[in-house]
């Protein structure tokens, strides 16, 4: 039951706050932008938002600039080579992103004359856009009173309410308190205010609660419990994944790589050769004939659902050498950076052994 006393005092005690405390964002406009009449960018918007996903603000910044000045526009953005965008995203993690931001600009582009939809359920129609990221762009670029909800709305809130149900089962409750306590006016504001109390008062750890403009109105502070909102069901252990990757260093300097299979992890990334990742030893499967010779360190590298091992085999082959899988690069083209993280970690190994020799 909506209590619209309490409601409504949330949001007059958050807009004042963000008017002077927001955040300066690369795809934000501001509060004071806004109200001089700029509008905000729905692609910088949608860009951020997809971004953002599982990462932070801090490792976002740089990729942001980077996209931008690159591709502009959607249409721009629409247009790009798939490899030009997967080697732009490696190091951001999560590379189905990068797969479902080429297929949302290519639809934007080629059904909706690269125009974005400007409501919830019109975004929604789009690849690669989910409930979170359809309320947040309809909220932010389009002023609709959606219920955002990522991270930082569901601490705020959990605490605000002193919701005890762990997460994240606790998803649905808070969901319905972020829609609920949306305000018809200024909802894209709202939205963001309540993004940036998390991100820099109601913080996980030590929150700010004594320069919270929601303090008189926060139940866990009330109660004590402020610190320990949101619970969490526990995490099952993660299991440890063993393979091998094959670097394979031509007489002229070339490298050999592959590109990876478009589904599944790194899915569509330049990487080593290598066999598949498994909880028990991999079988050895060398992309190449060659004297292969393990470099003596062992790449670990975590991702969300299993921790990797990777055995690093490095070998010095001739210009004739023809590869089953793969093809070799020009050392002078290779960008080591446009590798995902992974990746990069076994070519500093392979580089630092190849020094060494």
């Amino acid at each position: 039951m909506r209590d619209s006393d309490t409601d409504d005092a949330v949001s007059a005690a958050l807009l004042p706050w963000y008017d002077r405390h927001a955040r300066a964002l690369p795809w934000r406009v501001g509060p004071e932008a806004l109200a001089d009449g700029e509008r905000p960018d729905p692609y910088r918007v949608w860009l951020s938002e997809i971004m953002l996903q599982q990462t932070t603000v801090a490792a976002v910044k740089e990729y942001f600039h980077r996209f931008t000045a690159r591709w502009p526009t959607v249409t721009a953005l629409a247009a790009a080579q798939d490899a030009e965008v997967m080697a732009e995203w490696a190091g951001l993690g999560y590379y189905a992103r990068a797969r479902n931001l080429l297929k949302c600009a290519r639809a934007v582009a080629a059904d909706h004359g690269g125009i974005f939809p400007d409501t919830e359920d019109g975004l929604r129609t789009l690849p690669g856009i989910g409930p979170y990221t359809a309320a947040a762009v309809a909220a932010i670029a389009f002023d609709r009173p959606a219920g955002v909800m990522d991270g930082n709305v569901e601490r705020v809130l959990a605490r605000l309410f002193a919701v005890q149900t762990p997460l994240p089962a606790a998803k649905p409750e808070l969901k319905a308190l972020a829609e609920r306590l949306t305000p018809g006016m200024r909802p894209g504001c709202y939205a963001q205010a309540v993004m940036d109390l998390g991100a820099t008062v109601c913080t996980p750890r030590s929150p700010a609660c004594g320069i919270c403009p929601l303090i008189t109105l926060c139940r866990a502070r009330a109660l004590g419990i402020a610190a320990d909102l949101p619970r969490k069901t526990p995490k099952q252990a993660k299991p440890t994944r063993l393979g091998i990757v094959y670097l394979a260093r031509r007489a002229d300097g070339a490298v050999l790589l592959e590109t990876r299979p478009d589904r599944g992890l790194l899915g569509g990334m330049l990487g080593w050769p290598g066999t598949d990742w498994a909880e028990t030893a991999p079988q050895d499967n060398p992309p190449v004939p060659a004297r292969w010779h393990d470099a003596g360190v062992e790449v670990r590298h975590t991702f969300t659902h299993f921790h990797l091992r990777l055995r690093v085999l490095l070998a010095e082959v001739t210009l004739d050498a023809t590869p089953d899988r793969g093809a070799f690069h020009p050392r002078a083209t290779f960008r080591p950076a446009s590798l995902p993280t992974v990746m990069r970690k076994a070519w500093d190994v392979a580089a630092g052994a190849w020094r060494e020799h």
